[in-house]
């Protein structure tokens, strides 16, 4: 089974929707909240390059945020990614 990994915090609404996604096709997830974690955020953005969350990761390869999965799920790409 791949992995998944959200990097977070709250509030933030586009990570709440990237969960539920996942939630909503059954795919187990890992998640790391960041709220309150202000050198751990810029560890995770200076490694990753992404300047924004939610940080998903799938088998340790930057996916990108909330917008980005869900286009995978709708143009059909997100099973392959899974399969790697």
């Amino acid at each position: 089974m791949a992995k998944i990994l959200i990097y977070s915090k709250v509030p933030c609404p586009y990570c709440v929707s990237a969960k539920n996604l996942l939630k909503s096709l059954n795919l187990p997830y890992e998640e790391i909240d960041l709220t309150g974690n202000q050198n751990e955020i810029d560890r995770i953005k200076q490694e990753t390059g992404w300047r924004t969350v939610p940080i998903i990761l799938i088998n340790d390869q930057l996916v990108g945020g909330y917008t980005d999965l869900k286009t995978l799920v709708d143009e059909g790409k997100l099973d392959s990614l899974l399969a790697k």
